[in-house]
């Protein structure tokens, strides 16, 4: 038996995620042959630690194993933030990117800025330009796509001070930047940064 759709996925384990403190962003189903792997994106408003990363890992596994539906199947489990160049589509996206760089398309232009304070159904994006910053608020409703930029410098303070500053728990951009802990082991600078997976390999020992 397979593992159930997206949808039953995200059906069946947003309450736990929610639980936890975390939104279910998105949910990836795949099979290959007889194994299935479900990817599972997970945030908040502080983002998401690894540690956070593989206890919902954890109980989401415990939940499939009880379910009949997916009983003994086997299967691998990965969960992860949602990544850096994801699109914005929500409100709360919005308000958890504040002050990182977004390619927005709007009805006969693209707007490249750095994204500021979501008010009621807008959001003030910072301009770079030829005469310095500038600040333009668009409606969320003229947005037909925005997507976040990878970004290789941080921004000036000026800048971020327009765009109202980073939410607390979130990482300064700067995404090309790789740090490395006292241990010689690679570290992810920003929380807005993918994720390393946390994989449960138990469905393959079934």
């Amino acid at each position: 038996m397979p593992v159930p759709s997206r949808e039953r996925v995200i059906e069946l384990i947003s309450e736990l995620v929610h639980a936890q403190g975390y939104d279910v962003e998105d949910v990836v189903v795949t099979s290959a042959g007889k194994h299935s792997a479900v990817r599972i994106m997970v945030d908040s408003d502080a983002g998401i630690e690894l540690d956070a990363a593989a206890e919902i890992s954890r109980l989401v596994s415990e939940l499939f194993d009880s379910l009949e539906e997916i009983g003994e199947t086997p299967y691998t489990l990965e969960v992860t933030s949602p990544g850096i160049d994801r699109p914005l589509t929500l409100e709360r996206h919005w308000r958890r990117a504040r002050g990182r760089k977004a390619r927005i398309d709007l009805a006969g232009e693209t707007v490249v800025g750095r994204i500021g304070t979501l008010n009621d159904a807008s959001v003030a994006v910072v301009i770079g330009g030829r005469g310095g910053l500038t600040v333009r608020e668009i409606a969320l409703g003229d947005v037909q796509k925005a997507v976040v930029q990878v970004e290789f410098s941080k921004p000036s303070e000026a800048e971020l001070e327009l765009a109202g500053g980073i939410p607390e728990g979130r990482a300064v951009p700067s995404d090309a930047v790789d740090l490395t802990d006292d241990s010689g082991v690679d570290s992810v600078e920003d929380d807005e940064a993918e994720l390393e997976d946390v994989e449960n390999e138990e469905g393959f020992d079934k």
